[in-house]
C-alpha cells in the first residue's frame, strides 16, 4: 500500500511538471498599436492572434494594446519599441513611423495615389515597397505585411472645405512631420497631436478639424459626433504594417517565420477588405449620422494637388527622388 501510495504521488508529481513545462513553453506575446479596440485596426490584430494560437497548436498566444497603450499613449514611440526589442509587435501607420524613417513619407506623399489599384501595384510582393522593408529591418522591425488605414480626407468644424483657400486659417491636428508641411502649403494652422489626445481637443475647440480614413478611424472612432463637414479629398494615402521585433523574429527556425509571415498576411488581408468595405459604405453612414459631405470635382481635386506641390516637393526630396520615382513607375503601369 505504501509503494502504491508513493507511486501515485510520483505519477501526480511528475504531471504537474509536464504541465509546468507545457505552461513554460506557451509563448504570450505582446502587440501594440494606435487606435481604439473598435477599429479595423484592432480587428486585424485580432484575427492574427486567433490564426497565431490555431497555427501553433496553442504555443503562441498574443495579446493586443490598443491605444499605444504600451508606449503610454505616444504612438510614434511603438516602432522603436519593437526595434529595440522591448516590444514584440507593432501595428501602426507609416506616416507614425516617419521621425525613426523619413523614407516611410513616400506612401503619403500629397496626391502620390488615386485608387487602391494603385496602392496595390506598390504593396504588392517584389513592389517598390520591398525598399522600406529593408530600411526598416535596418531599425530592428521585420515587417510581415501591409494592411491599410486608406486614403486620409479632412474633417473640420468650421466650414466646408471645396477650395484650398476653405483651408486658410483652419486650425488642424495631424499626425506627423510631413502633414504640417501640407497645412502650412494651404494655410491652415498644424497642430502635431497624439490620437489619444484628439478627440477631447476637437471637443473642446482647441482644434477644429482634423484629417484620417473613413473606414479606419473616422467611422470607429466616431469622429462624426464631434465634427460637422466632411471633404472626400484623397489627399494623401496611409498604409499600417504590421511588425515583428528582428531580435525575436531571428530567434525563430524557418519554418515558424514561414509561418508567421502567412498569418500577418492573412490577417491584414482581412484587415485591408474590411477597412475598404467600411470607406465603400461610409460616405451614406456619415450622413445618416449628420455629417455634411463634400466630394470634390476633378478640377477641384487639381486645385488641391497643385496648392500642395510645394509639400510633396519638399518631401520627395528627403525621402528620395529615386525611391519616389520607382513609386511613380508602379502606379504608372498600375494605370
Amino acid at each position: 500500500m505504501q509503494m502504491a501510495g508513493w507511486g501515485r504521488l510520483a505519477l501526480a508529481t511528475a504531471l504537474v511538471s509536464a504541465l509546468g513545462v507545457g505552461a513554460a513553453m506557451a509563448d504570450t506575446l505582446r502587440l501594440s498599436h494606435n487606435t481604439g479596440d473598435g477599429t479595423t485596426w484592432h480587428k486585424g490584430a485580432e484575427r492574427f492572434g486567433e490564426l497565431l494560437a490555431e497555427r501553433s497548436g496553442g504555443e503562441m498566444t498574443l495579446r493586443v494594446f490598443p491605444n499605444a497603450q504600451l508606449a503610454g499613449g505616444d504612438q510614434m514611440r511603438q516602432a522603436d519599441m519593437v526595434g529595440r526589442g522591448a516590444l514584440d509587435f507593432v501595428m501602426t501607420s507609416a506616416i507614425n513611423v516617419t521621425p525613426l524613417v523619413q523614407e516611410m513619407a513616400v506612401f503619403s506623399l500629397p496626391y502620390m495615389y488615386e485608387n487602391y489599384a494603385q496602392v496595390d501595384a506598390t504593396t504588392a510582393d517584389g513592389g517598390p515597397a520591398e525598399a522600406l522593408r529593408d530600411i526598416l529591418r535596418d531599425k530592428g522591425i521585420e515587417v510581415l505585411a501591409w494592411g491599410e488605414n486608406g486614403f486620409r480626407e479632412v474633417t473640420n468644424n468650421t466650414r466646408p472645405v471645396k477650395t484650398p483657400e476653405d483651408m486658410k486659417g483652419l486650425n488642424m491636428r495631424v499626425a506627423g512631420p510631413m502633414y504640417i508641411d501640407v497645412m502650412n502649403a494651404l494655410g491652415a494652422n498644424p497642430q502635431q497631436m497624439q490620437w489619444t489626445e484628439t478627440m477631447t481637443a476637437l471637443q473642446q475647440g482647441v482644434v477644429d478639424g482634423q484629417e484620417n480614413p473613413i473606414g479606419a478611424v473616422i467611422i470607429p472612432q466616431q469622429v462624426y459626433e464631434v465634427q460637422k463637414y466632411l471633404t472626400t479629398w484623397h489627399y494623401s494615402y496611409d498604409p499600417i504594417f504590421l511588425g515583428i521585433s528582428k531580435k525575436k523574429f531571428d530567434a525563430m527556425d524557418a519554418d515558424t517565420q514561414t509561418m508567421m509571415r502567412e498569418t500577418a498576411a492573412e490577417a491584414m488581408d482581412y484587415q485591408r477588405r474590411i477597412s475598404r468595405e467600411d470607406t465603400e459604405t461610409g460616405i451614406a453612414f456619415l450622413r445618416d449620422k449628420g455629417m455634411e459631405v463634400y466630394e470634390p470635382t476633378p478640377e477641384e481635386l487639381t486645385a488641391f494637388r497643385e496648392a500642395t506641390r510645394p509639400a510633396f516637393d519638399q518631401w520627395a526630396e528627403k525621402v528620395g527622388p529615386d525611391l519616389v520615382a520607382s513609386f511613380q513607375d508602379a502606379i504608372a503601369q498600375a494605370q
